[in-house]
């Protein structure tokens, strides 16, 4: 991997900021207006890719690439540049396409950035309803709007039978033991919804959700969220407890104590 001098987390996220805004004025355009849907997935599945996704990532490529000739970009649509660099911008131009071209405001823009294979940044973009998740260097923090940004923090929930869990939807799980583990933690929490994708994390980083589980993710789907989560004060691993930022099967809990109890639940 190549080497480079980090500049300051000021710098870096006060860029991010920027990505968020020229990337929210390539979506917006499009939303809730007809659009067309392409599928990128083989003939029986779905995975639909629309205009916005791919205006909000070429926006942010040339933005990184200006700005930042050496870092290395991964972003879903249009593949890896860079990929040996240390600082790599980790984008997810719309995480949730699905609830966009439904024209639900589930969905939003994720921005984040490895040094090496750490996350050390990350924002979530509802250019929409105008909120804005992200973590600053010791905290979390969310803005709506215009508004002013205050702190945000994880509510403790150290029993499931008390906890609100989140999954974007149960077609996610593979039948067998993906479907069976879910089904036991959906047993015991005291209510489950679906369809949040990048949304519910946030939610979960704010204190108003205790769990967010799922299974197939792309680095993509995550790296911006670990930090948001973390400086929030929760826990979100892979269903073994390893580091989140390759993807996989994922957990989120804003209680560390309840973190522990989903990954031997999870592990049965």
């Amino acid at each position: 991997m190549s080497s480079t001098s980090r500049p300051s987390f000021k710098t870096l996220l006060e860029f991010a900021h920027s990505l968020a805004d020229t990337s929210g004025e390539a979506i917006r355009p499009y939303f809730r207006k007809p659009v067309t849907v392409a599928n990128k997935a083989p003939p029986g599945a779905f995975d639909p890719v629309t205009a916005a996704d791919e205006a909000a990532e070429r926006a942010i490529a040339r933005a990184v690439g200006r700005r930042w000739p050496d870092h290395g970009l991964i972003g879903e649509e249009f593949g890896n540049v860079r990929e040996d660099a240390r600082l790599r911008w980790v984008i997810d131009p719309i995480d949730g396409t699905r609830s966009f071209i439904m024209g639900s405001p589930l969905w939003g823009t994720l921005i984040g950035l490895l040094d090496g294979e750490s996350p050390v940044l990350g924002l979530m973009n509802q250019p929409f309803t105008g909120e804005r998740f992200w973590s600053g260097a010791s905290e979390a923090f969310m803005r709506t709007g215009q508004g002013r940004a205050h702190s945000i923090k994880t509510r403790d929930c150290p029993r499931l039978a008390n906890a609100i869990v989140s999954t974007t939807h149960t077609d996610l799980f593979a039948k067998g033991k993906e479907w069976d583990a879910f089904a036991r933690l959906k047993s015991k929490a005291r209510m489950t919804r679906y369809g949040g994708d990048c949304y519910a994390y946030c939610l979960l980083a704010a204190g108003f959700v205790d769990v967010v589980v799922e299974t197939g993710l792309k680095p993509f789907d995550v790296v911006a969220l670990i930090p948001i989560i973390e400086r929030a004060g929760g826990r979100i691993t892979t269903w073994k407890g390893e580091p989140a930022a390759s993807g996989g099967r994922i957990v989120a809990a804003g209680d560390p104590r309840l973190h522990k109890i989903l990954l031997s639940l999870l592990a049965r």
